[in-house]
C-alpha cells in the first residue's frame, strides 16, 4: 500500500536545489505532483521540470530575487524547505577562521533562511496554513574543530533561531521543523573521500571509512543518501506531520550518541 503524502498542487520552494539533498528534494516533490521553485548560483543541465531561479543566497540581492520570482509566479508558497548551506572554511583550528570566514559561513548557513522567511511568513500567516523545514547538521552537537567550528556554530544558530520561530508562528498555523543530517553521500562528500583516499593511499571505501572514523563512526556502517534525507523532508511537511512542529529530526546513522 503506498503512503499518500497529500503534497499534490503544493507550492514548495526549496533552496540549495542543484545537487544532493536539495536536488533529491526537488525530484521528489515533483515526483508527489507538487508545484517547484528552487534556486542556487548556478543552473544544472539536467534538472527536472519547475521554475529554476539562479542567485546566490548569501547575498541580500540573491534573497530578493527570489521573493520576487515567488510573488510574481505565485503570490505566496505553501512549504518552503531551507537546504542551502555548506562549509569552505580551512582545516587549522581556530586561530585561521578570520572574520571573512567568519560572515561567509554565517551569510551561507543562516541568513539564507532568516532574510527568506522574513520575507514570505507574513503572507503564510494570512492564509493560515504553511510549513517551513530547516535543514540544519549534527554538527552543531559534534562539530569537528579542525575544520567545521564556523559551519557548526552557524547551523546551531539556525537551529535557535528555527525552535524560536515555531514558538511564534506554529499558534498562527504554520508549522517550523528542523531537518539534522550527519554524513550524507552527496557528491561534495564523495569528491572529499576519494581526496583522503588518494592521500591515505587507500581506495574509496577507505576514504570513506577515514570520513566515518572522523566523526566517531556510523552505527549503521554507512552514510545516508540524499533520497532518505528526502523522504523525511517531504513526510515532515505532508499534512500527515500536522501535529509536530518546533523539533528537530535527526537522520545519521545513528552517529549522535544518547544517554
Amino acid at each position: 500500500m503506498s503512503l499518500n503524502l497529500a503534497l499534490q498542487g503544493k507550492r514548495v520552494l526549496v533552496t540549495g536545489g542543484t545537487k544532493g539533498v536539495g536536488r533529491a528534494v526537488v525530484d521528489l516533490f515533483i515526483e508527489l505532483g507538487a508545484d517547484v521553485i528552487t534556486t542556487a548560483r548556478v543552473h544544472s543541465a539536467d534538472m527536472p521540470s519547475c521554475l529554476f531561479v539562479a542567485a546566490d543566497l548569501a547575498t541580500v540581492d540573491g534573497c530578493e530575487a527570489v521573493v520576487d520570482a515567488v510573488g510574481s509566479h505565485w503570490g505566496n508558497v505553501d512549504i518552503i524547505v531551507h537546504v542551502v548551506g555548506g562549509s569552505s572554511s580551512h582545516g587549522g583550528g581556530f586561530a585561521v577562521l578570520g572574520e571573512e570566514a567568519w560572515r561567509r559561513e554565517l551569510d551561507l548557513n543562516l541568513f539564507p533562511a532568516v532574510r527568506l522567511d522574513r520575507a514570505l511568513i507574513p503572507a503564510m500567516l494570512e492564509q493560515r496554513h504553511g510549513v517551513i523545514i530547516h535543514v540544519t547538521s549534527i554538527q552543531s552537537q559534534l562539530p569537528l574543530p579542525d575544520a567545521t567550528t564556523a559551519y557548526a556554530a552557524a547551523k546551531a544558530a539556525l537551529s535557535t533561531y528555527s525552535k524560536s520561530l515555531s514558538k511564534e508562528i506554529s499558534p498562527k498555523g504554520v508549522r517550523v521543523v528542523r531537518v539534522s543530517p550527519g554524513w550524507v553521500e552527496t557528491e561534495a562528500s564523495v569528491a572529499l573521500a576519494e581526496r583522503l583516499a588518494q592521500q591515505a593511499g587507500t581506495d574509496i571505501d577507505g576514504g570513506k571509512a577515514i570520513i566515518m572514523d572522523s566523526i566517531g563512526g556510523i552505527p549503521i556502517g554507512r552514510p545516508s543518501t540524499p533520497a532518505e534525507v528526502a523522504s523525511l523532508i517531504a513526510f515532515l511537511a505532508s499534512p500527515l506531520a500536522a501535529s509536530i512542529t518546533g523539533a528537530e529530526y535527526v537522520i545519521d546513522g545513528g552517529t549522535v550518541p544518547t544517554t
